[in-house]
């Protein structure tokens, strides 16, 4: 058991961790904590293994477990996301120590799926929280008023949603520590002008340079789809398709812009891939079909393709302002989906000919 707690005049910290972390949930509050000269306490569920976080970056073996400590030992408990939660709520002392904590009024941090152990332990009810969008209804159903925010905080219960959201979640759990920076203060965590991304890169988040190839690889994306879509707008004859491909055709400008524009804030420019997009697409599309169904139902999949490799890129950086975007794309991708689809069935049914009777005679038996 450590039972020396406060015996140094530091302020103490225990991190959950287990096999499954979201590395950089785990990595950034605990080199924030460390860097700002805290006890950081790491706990796991079992006695001398080495824990490996979910994208492979992070190897880390527990410097106790939650079977032999108490909530009493510490200042505060940061819940990290990824798989492991999902692991640690199955461990009956590592959900207790987290009530204990609640209930001694110690700051609880929960991020991304973190809150999952807040779920078990039924300590959500009646709270204004966060979490990953995924375990939305979860939380809900535990009797939390969810909120699609950075950062929620209700008394000593701090949630954040995901990795762009860490720079902020960490602040905050730094500010309620007493800790103000020691070259300079740390940012208002309700400052959305604040150069976030610094401050994760700094942690041990995205870089500079994770942040521009993730921001050229949806600038690739939506060059290449906005150029499909007026080619398969040209080839369409269905009003509706036609109308629906014009108007996701602005979104594309429109999100294109956004990126563009953010690129130059960070002094970068687009990359070659980004660049060449719109001449694969003219390439692909130059060998497409040209009844109406094949667009919607090429736009469809360029679109489905695009789902998946947005939402990748919204749980991969550490910068709010880019997820910000990389989120707004993804939410009009899934709206334009569903439009789409409603559309193709529309399409089929109405072209479905009925099988024609039988003009034979009977057969009799």
């Amino acid at each position: 058991m450590i039972n020396d707690h406060n015996k140094s005049g530091k302020k103490r910290v225990a991190i959950l961790i287990d096999n499954g972390v979201e590395d950089v949930e785990f990595l950034i509050p605990y080199n924030a904590i460390k860097q700002a000269g805290m006890d950081i306490v790491v706990l796991g569920s079992r006695v001398n293994e080495k824990y490996k976080g979910k994208q492979g970056k992070l190897t880390m073996q527990a410097d106790s477990t939650t079977t032999e400590t108490t909530a009493s030992e510490f200042d505060a408990v940061v819940i990290p996301g990824g798989m492991a939660p999902d692991k640690m709520r199955r461990n009956p002392n590592t959900v207790d120590f987290v009530k204990e904590a609640v209930q001694q009024g110690k700051l609880v941090a929960a991020v991304c799926h973190g809150p999952q152990l807040l779920i078990e332990g039924d300590l959500l009810k009646g709270k204004q929280a966060t979490g990953f969008i995924a375990i939305r209804k979860d939380m809900i159903n535990a009797g939390a008023n969810y909120l699609d925010e950075p950062l929620v905080i209700d008394g000593n219960l701090i949630t954040s949603r995901e990795p762009g959201d860490l720079a902020i979640f960490t602040t905050a759990i730094l500010s309620r520590l007493g800790y103000g920076g020691k070259a300079a203060a740390l940012p208002n965590e309700k400052d959305k002008n604040a150069e976030w991304w610094k401050l994760a890169d700094a942690w041990g988040g995205s870089t500079k340079g994770d942040i521009t190839k993730a921001l050229n690889t949806a600038l690739a994306g939506d060059r290449y789809s906005l150029e499909a879509l007026q080619k398969y707008s040209e080839k369409e004859s269905n009003t509706a398709a036609k109308s629906l491909f014009q108007e996701m055709i602005a979104n594309k400008q429109h999100h294109i812009e956004k990126l563009q524009a953010y690129l130059h804030h960070l002094g970068e420019k687009p990359s070659l891939v980004a660049n060449i997009a719109e001449q694969y697409a003219k390439v692909k599309t130059a060998l497409t079909g040209t009844d109406d169904v094949y667009q919607i139902r090429s736009a469809l999949g360029d679109l489905q393709t695009g789902i998946g490799d947005i939402s990748n890129l919204s749980t991969m950086i550490t910068d709010p302002v880019a997820t910000g975007i990389f989120k707004e794309i993804l939410q009009d991708l899934m709206q334009f989906e569903q439009r789409l689809v409603q559309l193709y069935r529309q399409y089929v049914t109405a072209n479905i000919q009925p099988p024609k009777p039988s003009t034979g005679a009977a057969v009799k038996m």
